[in-house]
């Protein structure tokens, strides 16, 4: 009956057209020994080319973990076990003909707000309910999950049930976590009042007469965080989880970057968040219920949450635009480590999360079963498994069923010995499996920034020439930057600039080796050790990794940032990797500011995300460095301010020697 209203008809429509861009738009790891010894590669030893060698003989390789907050760097550790795991295609037959979906129910937290639910059954062809007891999967999101149920293919990303996974046995339960979709409250994104939500719907879930009490944690983006947080809070009932580009540190990853306000993704996240609290159909069906939920979203985004914290970050309110309790509340990297079910973490190459994603993977692996999933994508492509199958990777939600199917339901389907590290090889054009992440042969290999604009492993003698560089925050307007940072969105448009650096860099002074007489693998984080100075009071230092082909195309693989005044590294959480910091761990708390005095050399340690390429035999890798990356981050307005008309200096001799150090793979392993 309701499905008659036209006016409920036109509603479901346009609230089709807005989950369908809510996708797009949704968001919203000192030296020591492995505990394992495994082979390693010998140093780079060329003079200005890298050039991979087969080490003599095996040798441990000595690297630590990256801290969090709370943790200093571990000792790391190294699996080299499952070496010859295989992808199989799981795709066993349906268990059920049909579906069947109840109608929307409420759960009633401590505090007395409701949550909106909606639970999604195994049913027979005419769409009657299967008798019995089943697993379940639980997805929590923030994007009106109720809705998300009419969007056909887009659904199960948003939180819709898969019908898929439902066919074969488990229920499905979508929850609107509060203060989104149907359900009341005030959002606060990840806030504490939300994450103590996630265990209260998980004992309603086991609860239910159709439960058999095991649940799987399943979602995409906001939905894989809740995912990993709940994992991590230890509830009997959950048994697995699998979780889809899940962010790891709110701060580093993403909304400040480097210490600069993400301009691009997050005002565009927090709108479609809002858009999507106010399209509730119970406006219509139900206006008693969704009146005041409605007003009391509209008044959280306008007073409470969203609009607040925007104003607060692009002023520099101390609170919200440097390090504290509001990001540690809001990054699960600070308690994966305690995640102990087994966990399927999938991301992206270009993915929004991209430097957390093998973080969340290695922070789980020492305490239970974890694999990792890498694809060549952004938000978007990675949500619906752009490409799969290919390279033998099947197809997410046939992965998603063989690990639920193992751990939720118990059976023996070889979930176990499935790859434990599966990552897309830019360069390479395939993906590569490997037992771990890091890489157990990685090595880290440094090369110096020459006053010729070369890249070498020798470094840089006196007086070598520095470069300039303007300080304008319009770096990078076009680059593949502009897609990562848009979830994806802007890679449908067809921008030679989204996939070729040759525009993002024009301004920018770059670093050269001559064409690689071999192959050169590369897996893992990367750091920039930049000298610079100033003109101005701060400043703000990008650094792109590329790969240029004989013809000069530039694909771009990776880049950091990183604002100058934010330059302190705290070294007992940095990563450090023979003898060679590669991952440096920066505060970025108001104790933390180091002034510039302008014309004053400063060594600035620029984290740069993780890639896995390969640069290919007559190819040259580049290092190139600039003053900003528009679509990655700006400064926020105070810091802004003080950066302006400034030039930039990068110092290359030997009193600033300036380098990158890689991690770099023997190109046998792939």
């Amino acid at each position: 009956m309701e499905m008659g209203n036209p006016r409920l008809r036109h509603s479901r429509a346009l609230i089709s057209v807005l989950l369908c861009v809510a996708l797009s738009l949704s968001g919203c790891g000192g030296d020591s020994g492995s505990t394992v010894a495994t082979n390693d590669s010998t140093p780079l030893n060329s003079n200005t080319t890298p050039q991979p060698t087969q080490p003599a003989q095996p040798a441990a390789i000595n690297w630590t973990t990256l801290g969090t907050r709370a943790t200093a760097a571990q000792p790391g550790t190294s699996i080299t076990s499952n070496a010859g795991a295989k992808w199989v295609d799981y795709n066993p037959p349906a268990l059920y003909a049909g579906i069947a979906r109840q109608a929307t129910q409420y759960i009633m937290m401590p505090d007395g707000t409701k949550l909106a639910a909606y639970v999604t059954l195994p049913a027979d062809a005419s769409g009657k309910p299967a008798s019995g007891t089943f697993p379940t999967v639980l997805v929590q999101t923030s994007y009106n999950g109720g809705n998300a149920q009419y969007t056909a293919s887009i659904g199960a990303a948003l939180g819709g049930a898969d019908p898929y996974i439902v066919q074969h046995g488990y229920a499905t339960v979508v929850v609107d976590v509060r203060g989104t979709g149907q359900s009341q409250g005030t959002w606060d994104a990840f806030g504490a009042d939300e994450q103590s939500d996630y265990g209260h719907v998980v004992d309603w879930v086991t609860q239910q007469p159709w439960s058999n009490g095991a649940i799987g944690l399943y979602g995409v983006s906001y939905l894989g965080i809740t995912t990993v947080i709940t994992a991590a809070q230890n509830h009997p009932a959950v048994k697995a989880a699998f979780p889809i580009v899940p962010i790891g540190d709110g701060y580093r990853d993403i909304v400040f970057t480097g210490g600069q306000t993400n301009l691009t993704f997050i005002p565009a996240w927090f709108g479609l968040v809002s858009v999507l609290s106010l399209t509730d159909p119970t406006l219509l069906s139900d206006s008693t219920i969704g009146l005041p939920a409605v007003l009391q979203h509209l008044v959280s985004a306008v007073t409470t949450f969203q609009l607040p914290t925007m104003l607060q970050a692009l002023l520099g309110t101390t609170a919200t635009a440097y390090d504290g309790p509001f990001w540690a509340t809001r990054s699960p990297l600070e308690n994966d480590g305690k995640i102990k079910v087994p966990t399927f973490v999938v991301g992206g190459l270009h993915d929004l999360f991209q430097r957390s994603e093998p973080l969340t993977y290695e922070a789980i692996k020492t305490q239970a079963p974890a694999k990792l999933l890498i694809g060549p994508w952004t938000h978007l492509q990675a949500a619906m498994g752009n490409g799969l199958p290919v390279d033998g990777v099947p197809p997410l939600n046939h992965i998603q069923l063989q690990w639920f199917d193992q751990y939720v339901k118990g059976m023996n389907v070889g979930a176990d010995a499935l790859p434990n590290v599966t990552q897309y090889v830019t360069g390479y054009g395939h993906y590569a499996t490997a037992t771990d992440w890091p890489h157990p042969q990685v090595q880290a290999q440094q090369l110096f920034l020459r006053g010729d604009k070369s890249l070498s492993t020798t470094a840089p003698a006196a007086n070598e020439t520095a470069s300039q560089v303007a300080q304008q925050p319009l770096n990078g307007a076009c680059s593949m930057s502009l897609s990562q940072w848009t979830a994806g969105l802007t890679g449908f448009l067809p921008l030679p600039c989204q996939t070729d650096d040759t525009l993002a860099e024009a301004a920018d002074v770059k670093f050269e080796t001559p064409p690689m007489p071999a192959d050169v693998y590369l897996n893992g984080p990367i750091e920039a050790d930049v000298w610079i100075s100033t003109t101005a009071l701060d400043a703000g230092v990008s650094v792109r990794i590329d790969d240029v082909d004989a013809a000069g195309n530039v694909t771009p693989l990776t880049d950091g940032l990183q604002t100058a005044s934010l330059r302190a590294v705290d070294a007992s959480r940095s990563r450090m990797m023979n003898g060679l910091s590669i991952q440096p761990w920066h505060p970025f708390t108001p104790g933390s500011v180091q002034a510039l005095t302008p014309g004053h050399a400063v060594l600035v340690p620029v984290e740069v995300f993780p890639t896995s390429a390969l640069i290919a035999k007559g190819h040259k890798l580049r290092v190139a460095v600039g003053a900003s990356n528009l679509p990655q981050g700006v400064p926020p307005l105070p810091t802004l301010l003080n950066s302006l008309i400034g030039v930039l200096t990068v110092y290359s001799d030997a009193d600033h020697p300036s380098k990158v150090v890689l991690p770099v793979v023997p190109a046998t392993a792939l």
